[in-house]
């Protein structure tokens, strides 16, 4: 098993900004409610072409990011042919080993695998996510002085690891999950944006 992906990550969560997880501390409320969209701007898993689809977690966070046992479900690009699919689920399930799979060793329950349309985009920095109709965040990033986006990097935990990350707030998210416990409709809360190369 063998990938290699190259693309851009949105994340969204109810935290305050900026979400203590990336720095290893507990969440701003006890625990952290997050959505995470990878968008494989091109990339092949096992020679299968992945590019042009993006994966997404929905996510309950217990406690302390680093002790894992978080409850999942994961969503799957639904213009992804059925080879796509399995290919991206190895990845993102651990299954493929690499860095994904250390992300995928904090989960400690998958409640569901599903297909949805999912919408992804990023324009000058700001970017907006949306999967089926449960899920919606818009988000913008801070920028300093001189109008460059704000950068979080060498963080003890994260989703993009070996890659920056740019601080930012979502004016809207909205994220609601029966099965894992989730119904959110919030605003001006923590996101991030990043790009990411994955090899395995």
């Amino acid at each position: 098993m063998s990938y290699h992906l190259e693309g851009r990550l949105l994340e969204v969560c109810n935290c305050n900004v900026l979400c203590p997880c990336w720095i290893g501390e507990d969440p701003d409320n006890g625990t952290c409610d997050t959505i995470i969209a990878w968008r494989i701007d091109k990339g092949t898993v096992d020679g299968v072409d992945v590019g042009g689809n993006t994966i997404a977690a929905v996510s309950h966070v217990p406690g302390n990011i680093l002790q894992g046992n978080w409850t999942v479900a994961i969503y799957v690009d639904d213009q992804a042919s059925k080879a796509q699919e399995e290919a991206l689920l190895k990845v993102y399930t651990g299954q493929a080993g690499g860095p994904v799979a250390d992300l995928a060793s904090l989960i400690g329950k998958l409640v569901s695998v599903e297909r949805a349309p999912i919408k992804f985009t990023v324009v000058d920095g700001k970017g907006e996510m949306a999967i089926g109709k449960d899920y919606y965040a818009e988000l913008e990033p801070y920028r300093g002085p001189s109008g460059g986006l704000t950068t979080l990097s060498d963080t003890v935990f994260s989703t993009v690891p070996g890659a920056p990350v740019f601080v930012g707030k979502a004016p809207s998210y909205r994220s609601r999950n029966a099965a894992i416990g989730i119904d959110l409709d919030i605003k001006n809360h923590n996101a991030l944006q990043s790009t990411f190369v994955f090899d395995a």
